[in-house]
């Protein structure tokens, strides 16, 4: 039963006005917060199974340029296209999850997948293709971070888990850029970069879901501070179905293809 998993009093997902007013904050706004989206037990279930997952893990740590693509050679090394910045983290895949898990029963839920469709204006969802990358648990300890980037997906669904006692923070600016007309927006980028932009900083605690369009808006999570770490979902559906995560991708994400 969905409602052992979310709670509906503070996120009635199956509300069409609640659902209406989700869609209409994520369209202004780009981002719609959902505090106390899992139920207290259900963060606490989640937390220990995160944990005792926790040595399946793929640590990683990768360089990249804000735009998660490959160098451009016409463009000077300084450039702030690009400019290369260091992720690290580490990960379990959907294949690592229980079957039993709430995780599984959130992302497989109709009532979920029909509120995600409307909010994000999607006529479907389907889970990808390949075992990996449907759901992942992602893993910050100390000094561990997800540096400036925009997302290549048009939304992006997450669920905090566990908060470390200080860093982890959420922050982005909104609307950075334009990828459908392919306007990078340099030097809106560049300032940035170089700390010479206001940054809005997301609320977040554990239970929170986030949906987020980062195809414009550019984000990042700060380095965790101190021996708690940061335990994060993140939920990945496609608008089309039989579709995987690029090899490249899961090879630097997840360090496998199956």
């Amino acid at each position: 039963m969905l409602k052992e998993v979310v709670n509906f009093t503070a996120a009635p997902i199956d509300n069409g006005k609640f659902t209406e007013d989700c869609r209409k904050k994520l369209e202004q706004e780009g981002v719609v917060t959902l505090h106390n989206f899992l139920k207290p037990e259900t963060i606490k279930e989640l937390v220990q199974e995160a944990k005792s997952h926790s040595g399946l893990a793929y640590f990683t740590n990768s360089t990249h340029n804000v735009y998660l693509t490959t160098r451009n050679e016409t463009l000077s090394p300084e450039h702030v296209f690009n400019r290369q910045l260091t992720s690290s983290k580490g990960c379990i895949t959907t294949d690592q999850i229980p079957d039993a898990s709430k995780l599984k029963q959130l992302y497989c839920s109709d009532i979920f997948k029909k509120f995600i469709c409307k909010v994000v204006n999607e006529t479907a969802l389907y889970e990808y293709a390949d075992p990996l990358s449907s759901i992942n648990v992602h893993y910050a300890a100390e000094g561990q971070e997800l540096n400036w980037h925009f997302d290549n997906s048009k939304f992006a669904i997450t669920l905090l888990l566990q908060a470390p006692k200080s860093g982890g923070y959420f922050e982005y600016v909104s609307n950075l850029r334009n990828a459908e007309k392919n306007e990078m927006n340099f030097e809106g980028v560049e300032a940035v970069l170089d700390g010479k932009t206001k940054i809005n900083r997301l609320d977040t605690r554990p239970g929170t879901l986030i949906l987020f369009r980062g195809q414009n808006s550019i984000h990042r999570v700060t380095p965790t501070e101190g021996a708690q770490e940061r335990i994060l979902v993140v939920l990945a559906y496609n608008s089309k179905p039989g579709i995987s995560l690029s090899e490249e991708a899961r090879m630097t994400f997840f360090g496998r293809l199956q």
